[in-house]
């Protein structure tokens, strides 16, 4: 929903990028504005009025009527009633720079249906979508702002499946900075939202419902070659109806890619919730917090790609699990997990041999650009921890995959194992299997499992394991399988 708003904003505003006008406000500064503006459109629509500018005092105020902009869509496909005109105001400043605002609302319904699926209805509705900030036309972006939305709801219902969300309000800011290389921005945004609720319901499934009493989100890119991307987007915009590029244009645009390569120096973005619910017939669950992050960084030719994931005070009440199993259920889990060592460089050189003028990209071309992504096909995954803690069990998982992306079967692997109280997990499985006996050979698989392990000087049990791509497996040094 945030970068969505962010890229519509962003979009409005990027066509004052063109030069900074004239601080006199007048009719004629108007209709610059407005020819820059309908430069960012297909020529289908750019002459449909989708776009006025008019002076207002000390700005200009633009208008965007988007039933304008819809009216060439196929209405047997794609229908929408209830579409207002939204309109932002721009103030020059200082130096180049922009003053934009607006507050305006929305609160629309329609349908639509892709080939061959039923129908679909939709509601989308926004009490106050509001923001103000400062806009660069150096960067084609904010070098700040401020947004927020009041309200939203949101409703989908096709023949089998029904889809409700809403959420009170959300807060968001946008800030910038020179990056480290020149001609680069670093951009970072973050906010938060209150009163999230999702109901999911289909002929198939009982309904779902999810609540979350806040969530917080953070994200940040950096070293963006700002006015390359501009450039891109604007070569695409001005390429868009046409069925296939000539020779001299994807020779152009070839250039321009390598020019803005690496399109940044690394991304990262981290999403918090709060109380989180889930509720349904099968059962109820949740947990306090709830955490998700992903970062892409490194140099081009060595790039890592990671994520997280963290739940604290998970809690879990359904009939499908039965009261005696209930320890087993995790209060806290945490996983990571990256592919590493990534050659984005090496990527792109192969990309750019791609034939743009309309030719099918072969098979052949996609595996060389991925076998030259990781470096001859060689896939490294890292796992930097994987852990779960219940009242009768506390294991954590850590370790590397080498493999291929071309074979499941040709693979090899170290990780460490530890657990704490490992003694009061297999009393726990040995206390069940008074009642489900094939928890007898968990038990004794748990047993075995002691007998190889280390102790560390925290107290937990440590097994490290080595799986060779021959096949081979040791743990703690032992060998317990020769090779294929």
């Amino acid at each position: 929903m945030r970068l969505n708003l962010i890229a519509a904003t962003s979009t409005i505003a990027i066509a004052l990028a063109s030069g900074a006008y004239a601080a006199d406000i007048n009719q004629a500064g108007a209709k610059q504005v407005e020819e820059s503006l309908t430069k960012l459109l297909p020529r289908s629509v750019a002459k449909d009025g989708f776009v006025t500018v008019n002076p207002a005092g000390t700005r200009y105020e633009i208008i965007y009527d988007f039933a304008k902009l819809l009216k060439k869509i196929d209405s047997s496909r794609f229908s929408i009633t209830g579409l207002a005109p939204w309109s932002m105001f721009a103030t020059p400043q200082d130096a180049g720079l922009w003053s934009v605002e607006g507050n305006n609302s929305l609160n629309v319904s329609g349908n639509f249906k892709a080939p061959g699926q039923p129908r679909t209805d939709f509601t989308y509705a926004i009490d106050t979508f509001a923001f103000s900030g400062i806009f660069d036309p150096a960067i084609s972006y904010f070098r700040s702002g401020d947004f927020s939305t009041k309200a939203v709801n949101f409703s989908s219902k096709a023949e089998a499946e029904e889809v409700r969300a809403s959420f009170d309000g959300m807060k968001y800011k946008v800030t910038s900075s020179k990056g480290a290389a020149a001609g680069t921005t670093n951009f970072a945004t973050s906010g938060s939202a209150t009163g999230f609720i999702e109901t999911i319901s289909s002929r198939e499934v009982p309904p779902v419902e999810i609540r979350a009493d806040a969530f917080d989100f953070a994200a940040a890119v950096n070293g963006l070659p700002a006015n390359k991307v501009r450039d891109i987007i604007m070569f695409a915009i001005d390429h868009a109806d046409e069925k296939k590029l000539a020779t001299a244009d994807s020779d152009k645009l070839k250039a321009m890619l390598r020019d803005a390569f690496p399109l940044f120096t690394s991304f990262n973005e981290t999403i918090g919730l709060n109380n989180l619910t889930v509720s349904s017939a099968a059962g109820n669950g949740g947990a306090k917090n709830v955490g998700y992050e992903v970062t892409l960084d490194g140099p081009a030719d060595a790039t890592r790609f990671g994520v997280g994931v963290t739940a604290e005070q998970i809690s879990f009440a359904s009939p499908i699990v039965p009261a005696a199993y209930s320890a087993f259920v995790p209060q806290e889990l945490q996983l990571q997990f990256a592919i590493a060592d990534m050659d984005f460089a090496a990527f792109g050189d192969e990309f750019l041999k791609v034939d743009f003028t309309g030719g099918a990209v072969s098979q052949d071309s996609g595996k060389k650009a991925a076998e030259r992504l990781f470096k001859g096909g060689e896939l490294v995954m890292d796992f930097p921890k994987i852990s779960a803690v219940s009242s009768v069990y506390d294991a954590e998982i850590s370790g590397k995959i080498r493999g291929r992306i071309d074979s499941s079967k040709d693979y090899s692997m170290d990780a460490t194992v530890l657990a704490r109280d490992l003694d009061k997990t297999i009393a726990a499985v040995q206390e069940l299997a008074k009642t489900n006996a094939d928890l007898n050979q968990v038990s004794f698989g748990l047993m075995m499992a002691k007998g190889f392990a280390k102790t560390d000087p925290d107290g937990r049990q440590r097994w490290d394991i080595s799986v060779a791509r021959n096949g081979s497996v040791t743990i703690n040094g032992q060998v317990v399988k020769g090779a294929d």
